[in-house]
């Protein structure tokens, strides 16, 4: 099940917070990047030794496809210190110990304690970590300084430090903070459920607006519900039964050539059709031309359940190619850049548009 290998650092590729990216040379496997998690090995050097996990890079996994350093042994870092009795990743070798915003040991916890409301916060639920660099184009575009805190779940990654798209989204100014709930750890703060993990976005860190969607990552199996998506129907219902407004993104592609995920993803439809039963607003972006024409008639059965939400797309493109270049993200899905599935990215964006226009 676990790949180990011994390895030796080369040297220090780039790094962000939380993260360092090195290039290590592995023991019967040549030179290859390693990725280490600051807060949880320390930080390795040159010459280190270190103990990698390399399954996910043999399986040639994409946004996995590192070794991952589970020690440096030989030079092993201080025993943490502070509060937090959460306990995270649990019950694997790399159970981490933080501090919950909804634990008894927090400041917040008085906060958090009785709180059951979400004041009619705007709630934006997509599928794919991808979507959130384009939702908040689409969102400060129409909107300039509304705060947005992300929600992560845990079905893609679960550190979010493997994320350089919250990292410099932070540090231009696009994203106020992020909350990891569930086995999700690293964000500014942490929450148990997607329900603590909301209302800490609204009362701690005072939110307009909140986006949920998983982690870097995304695990699939083409089956009707053997995907880590099916959790944006679940947090549709968290978002409606703490009285905010779910507003859901549709994943929309010309690009995928799977049949499953061309125009509206199968994704979508299963988790806003079957498993999400409290009622949200769907985003249908008026994409025009005949992929417009199909994404309508596929999305038209989710108005059995919710209110569908027609959302021009005009200008954010714009908004888009704007956010890569002053943000300093790259705009990907799935290894496809913004020309390769422009309508992937103009749908995130007419979400975050949306939200914008609820706030007005």
């Amino acid at each position: 099940m676990i790949r180990w290998r011994k390895g030796t650092v080369d040297s220090v590729r780039r790094e962000w917070p939380g993260a360092i990216e090195l290039d290590v040379t592995i023991d019967g496997d040549g030179a290859r990047r390693a990725l280490a998690y600051t807060h949880l090995v320390g930080r390795p050097q040159p010459g280190d030794t270190v103990l990698l996990n390399t399954t996910a890079l043999a399986l040639g996994l994409g946004t996995g496809g590192y070794a991952m350093v589970v020690a440096v042994p030989d030079r092993l870092p201080p025993d943490p210190t502070g509060p937090g009795h959460l306990v995270k990743a649990r019950y694997t070798p790399l159970q981490a110990t933080v501090l919950g915003a909804d634990e008894q040991g927090s400041p917040h916890h008085e906060t958090l304690r009785d709180a059951d409301s979400l004041d009619g916060m705007p709630v934006i639920v997509a599928d794919l970590h991808s979507a959130l660099p384009p939702i908040l184009a689409g969102l400060l575009a129409d909107r300039p300084g509304t705060r947005a805190v992300y929600v992560m779940t845990d079905g893609g990654a679960l550190p979010a430090w493997f994320s350089m798209s919250i990292a410099r989204l932070r540090e231009a100014g696009a994203l106020a903070a992020t909350v990891t709930v569930g086995q999700a750890f690293g964000g500014d703060l942490e929450a148990v459920t997607v329900h603590t993990g909301l209302l800490a976005a609204r009362l701690v860190l005072d939110a307009d607006v909140a986006v949920v969607a998983q982690g870097p990552g995304n695990l699939g199996t083409g089956t009707r519900w053997g995907f880590s998506g099916v959790a944006a129907g679940e947090a549709v219902n968290a978002a409606a039964v703490l009285s905010g407004r779910p507003v859901a993104s549709l994943r929309v592609s010309e690009g995928d050539a799977r049949e499953r995920h061309q125009g509206v993803s199968h994704h979508s439809l299963t988790a806003y059709g079957r498993v999400a039963l409290a009622r949200a607003q769907v985003v249908v972006p008026e994409l025009g031309g005949k992929l417009g024409q199909r994404v309508a008639q596929q999305a038209a059965p989710l108005g059995e359940r919710h209110e569908l939400v027609p959302v021009p797309v005009d200008r954010l493109e714009d908004a888009l190619r704007a956010a890569e270049q002053d943000w300093g993200v790259r705009l990907s899905t799935m290894g496809r850049r913004l020309d390769q599935d422009m309508a992937y990215f103009l749908s995130a964006a007419a979400a975050g548009r949306h939200a914008a226009a609820l706030l007005t």
